[in-house]
């Protein structure tokens, strides 16, 4: 039997395959096996939200002090994830992977049985060391194992659901397990997950080739230390004065340690980040909207959360159960983009993705101490979760198109380095924002303008893509968004 058949459309002949690609079945099965990591690594930039009262009654950390215990692990992740991607490139992302994943595993087990405030906060930057050695290989890993192009797509939107859906899945599990358990469940239990990817990705998964060339230690460090510095400064600002020297010298270092960083890149004979990666407008374009979009959903997951709990009365596992809405309207929305990128193409979707934001932001700042979950959070957050749901995948396609295969671990570094970093600083921002009109013993006084920025990062994040992204459809790559065709008959 011929492994192609027919298919009319829309007046044309086209012969599709009927056979699955070799070894369709090993692939799969690594795809789901790396996805696994990713969804680990995710799930803890939250799945200790819900359970922040919990450790702060245990370990005594005080107001500003528990926010670290988000931070550390983002700053360390965003800030070392370019120089992942870097050592993924010269000693194999497999192994790049495997090292990142075990670092990781160890220190989700070392946090777990924190005993003092600066254990936790210390094993929650070694989590996120971990992390940025994994997982800038996982896109790569992703894209290497995919027999073709159509099984690439599909990979890519079931990471945009993994990621963008993973970390209302964290707040779900870790309500439920500081429910049943202890906040310390919300780090022991990537250990088994851990120690089964670990068991299972080298059988899966194969290594790819490795690449000479020296490691750009300094812009690692420049791009680390100028982040903590931003953050660092944000997040104080209310406490010290926008005007006080010291949150002025935390701008101003941080802004000069990423220029350094930029200066570096462009000299550097092996920079963690190619110059011409970031040559592109379409592709800063988008790095620019993840980041605002990533940015603006944090207020969902800082502020959102504890109005839940603080406002409308719901414990931890409610919580996380009241999150359904956002993950359900990622995962809904994921199974149709690759459906939608083909016929209405990547630009379309983020507009109407970035409108909606804007719509639900603005809504949910209406919150306060008469709010109800149906009349208030619900129809806001599955706005939102069908939005970031609708966003991810042209975003990752148009940051991904045209990149080259040697060049696929810096790429993937550099996006989720956008993710990272949009995300510490935009709690941050939004944290400052709220805090500043915030009043001693009430949640809701500062609530509305932190919504409301949110809402200003996705009209941010629409303007982008309105100007910028304008390139025409024709011009993306089409093997990055289509699946090829065999053969079309005249």
């Amino acid at each position: 039997m011929s492994p192609l058949t027919t298919s009319r459309s829309s007046g044309t002949t086209r012969e599709l395959p009927t056979e699955l690609p070799p070894r369709a079945g090993r692939a799969a099965a690594g795809i789901a096996i790396v996805l696994v990591a990713q969804l680990m690594i995710v799930l803890d930039a939250t799945v200790v939200n819900v359970a922040l009262p919990r450790i702060d009654a245990d370990l005594s950390f005080g107001p500003a002090a528990l926010s670290w215990v988000l931070n550390a692990y983002t700053l360390a992740f965003g800030g070392l994830l370019l120089l992942g991607g870097r050592l993924g490139d010269v000693f194999g992302r497999l192994r790049a992977f495997q090292v990142g994943l075990a670092i990781f595993t160890v220190a989700s087990a070392l946090g777990g049985f924190a005993q003092t405030p600066g254990e936790l906060v210390l094993t929650r930057a070694l989590q996120g060391v971990g992390a940025a050695l994994a997982a800038p290989s996982v896109l790569a890993l992703l894209t290497t194992s995919a027999p073709d192009e159509a099984a690439r797509n599909r990979a890519f939107a079931l990471f945009g659901a993994v990621s963008s859906g993973g970390a209302s899945i964290g707040l779900i599990l870790g309500g439920l397990l500081t429910d049943v358990g202890s906040w310390r469940w919300t780090l022991f239990i990537n250990v088994p997950l851990g120690l089964v990817v670990l068991l299972l990705v080298g059988r899966f998964v194969d290594e790819t080739p490795r690449r000479t060339g020296r490691f750009d230690l300094v812009g690692a460090a420049s791009a680390t230390v100028g982040a903590v510095s931003l953050v660092w400064a944000l997040i104080g600002a209310p406490e010290h004065g926008w005007g006080s020297p010291t949150t002025i010298g935390g701008f101003v270092l941080g802004a000069a340690l990423l220029l350094l960083l930029a200066r570096t890149e462009t000299r550097h004979p092996h920079p963690m980040v190619q110059p011409h990666l970031v040559r592109s407008r379409r592709r800063v374009g988008a790095l620019a909207a993840m980041a605002l979009i990533i940015g603006a959903n944090l207020s969902m997951f800082f502020l959102v959360v504890q109005y839940i709990q603080l406002v409308l009365g719901f414990g931890p596992l409610a919580t996380g159960i009241a999150f359904l809405p956002f993950s359900l309207g990622i995962f809904g929305m994921s199974r149709i983009t690759p459906w939608l990128i083909t016929r209405v193409g990547p630009r379309a979707m983020l507009l109407t993705a970035t409108s909606a934001l804007v719509v639900g932001y603005a809504w949910l700042s209406g919150a306060g101490t008469d709010g109800t979950y149906a009349g208030t959070v619900f129809g806001p957050m599955l706005i939102a979760g069908l939005a970031t749901g609708l966003a991810f995948m042209p975003l990752t396609v148009t940051i991904l198109a045209g990149v080259e295969p040697e060049h696929a671990g810096s790429a993937s570094g550099l996006l989720q380095t956008t993710q990272q970093l949009g995300s510490a600083i935009g709690v941050a921002v939004i944290v400052s924002v709220y805090a500043a009109g915030a009043a001693p013993g009430q949640f809701v006084p500062g609530l509305q303008p932190a919504l409301l920025t949110s809402a200003g990062f996705a009209a941010l994040a629409l303007l982008v893509t309105a100007t910028v992204l304008r390139t025409p459809r024709a011009e993306v790559e089409p093997a990055a968004i289509e699946p090829p065709v065999v053969a079309e008959a005249a």
